[in-house]
């Protein structure tokens, strides 16, 4: 499935309109008949989470399918990463050990939308720059952060992917812990 903006969706993201959660949005905003649900798998926690908002939003006539009359057949779903403890290299040169917080973390996720969206697809870049204008918390942000970095995994490789999430948590708050 390759699902769209249908006129409802585009309805939804202009503004003063806000029916629907920011993930659903950040859904929206996804979508542009090029995006498998693999892409949108990211933003949640399980795959079938994804496939269950994706229905919803074309049941609710967000979204519509189109896929692409070329598109090669499913394939299994690629190997999750593990998860395991991350490599910490001392000798990096962005070392950061300022405050943590939304603020710091919404400029920085500003400049890689500037730096690697704008020339080379200012659509996404403009609806990533207006999500995070609307971002007031950080399951925004992250939700944010992992379209973003989705995109860059497919242009710059998963090295640079990868580098670019282990600085975003480090410039995020922690999660607060309910009790």
């Amino acid at each position: 499935m390759f699902p769209t903006k249908t006129d409802k969706a585009r309805d939804e993201l202009q503004g003063g309109q806000r029916t629907l959660s920011q993930r659903e949005r950040a859904l929206l905003l996804m979508a542009d008949g090029r995006r498998s649900l693999t892409d949108f798998s990211p933003l949640f926690p399980s795959r079938n989470e994804a496939e269950q908002a994706i229905q919803a939003l074309v049941l609710k006539g967000y979204l519509q399918d189109t896929t692409p009359a070329a598109a090669p057949a499913p394939s299994a779903p690629p190997a999750p990463v593990p998860t395991a403890d991350p490599i910490q290299l001392h000798t990096s040169a962005d070392n950061f050990d300022g405050k943590r917080s939304l603020a710091t973390t919404r400029m920085f996720l500003f400049d890689i939308c500037e730096r690697m969206f704008v020339r080379r697809d200012p659509k996404f870049a403009l609806q990533m720059r207006d999500a995070l204008r609307e971002a007031r918390d950080r399951q925004a942000m992250l939700t944010i952060a992992a379209l973003m970095l989705s995109e860059i995994e497919k242009t710059a490789g998963a090295e640079r992917a990868e580098s670019l999430r282990e600085r975003i948590e480090r410039l995020l708050p922690p999660a607060e812990v309910v009790h």
